[in-house]
């Protein structure tokens, strides 16, 4: 299967660091306190981790959906926790479908000198030549895993399919990176490809092949003699 082996990665940072302020919950919170904050628009959350103690706080639900979508799900946030400032990420979150709700954040503090490991997605751009010949283009990899130090991880990875023609296929190892970070994926795994069109059965194979399935009923095992013996 061919190979496209020219540089088709680009790599996007979003590194001016976005701030967001939140109060620090006090006591022990029962399940009805928790849905008090939540109906006040805020989110219950936690921060942990490098340099700091288990904190509970609260945060503005829209004000924290604006912020990932202008850093990114793994962008660094200065995070405003009582009179201090801790560069964290968001570790986990968790969503309510049916009330269309953000429920509870993780934040991880974090030391801006170490490495992480994280998944960034994967954006292809270009329009596959293979693609306008009826082939169709399939991506089983749409993000991939890399290691890097949060001011190093790019929000996104930019692959460029503008040269696959079809039975092309871009692997992981094709992927030419500039920046600062090391991608974990085996090399071998496949990331793009264009593949032939499934080409639909004629009528004639469509009856050939029904032909082949219609078989004769199977005689009943025993069923004659039975009404032999009837008979007799």
């Amino acid at each position: 299967m061919g190979k496209c082996c020219t540089d088709v990665c680009n790599e996007r940072w979003k590194m001016n660091m976005a701030s967001l302020k939140s109060v620090i919950r006090q006591g022990k919170q029962t399940r009805g306190d928790l849905r008090k904050i939540r109906e006040a628009g805020k989110v219950p959350a936690v921060v942990y981790g490098y340099g700091t103690k288990n904190v509970s706080v609260k945060v503005d639900e829209i004000e924290f959906i604006k912020l990932i979508r202008e850093v990114g799900r793994n962008g660094v946030i200065e995070l405003g926790v009582g009179s201090k400032q801790i560069k964290v990420m968001v570790s986990d979150y968790q969503f309510d479908p049916l009330k269309n709700q953000i429920t509870h954040i993780d934040f991880l503090a974090i030391n801006m000198t170490e490495a992480r490991t994280v998944e960034v997605p994967v954006h292809l751009i270009g329009e596959a030549p293979g693609a306008k010949e009826g082939g169709v283009v399939e991506q089983p990899l749409f993000n991939l895993e890399i290691t890097a130090t949060p001011d190093n991880i790019p929000e996104y990875i930019e692959v460029d399919i503008s040269e696959l023609n079809i039975n092309d296929t871009l692997s992981v190892a094709d992927v030419k990176i500039s920046g600062d970070f090391t991608i974990e994926n085996d090399g071998e795994e496949a990331l793009v490809s264009v593949v032939a069109p499934t080409e639909e059965p004629t009528e004639e194979e469509i009856e050939a092949m029904e032909g082949e399935s219609t078989t004769e009923e199977p005689e009943v095992v025993g069923e004659s003699s039975e009404e032999e013996e009837k008979e007799d």
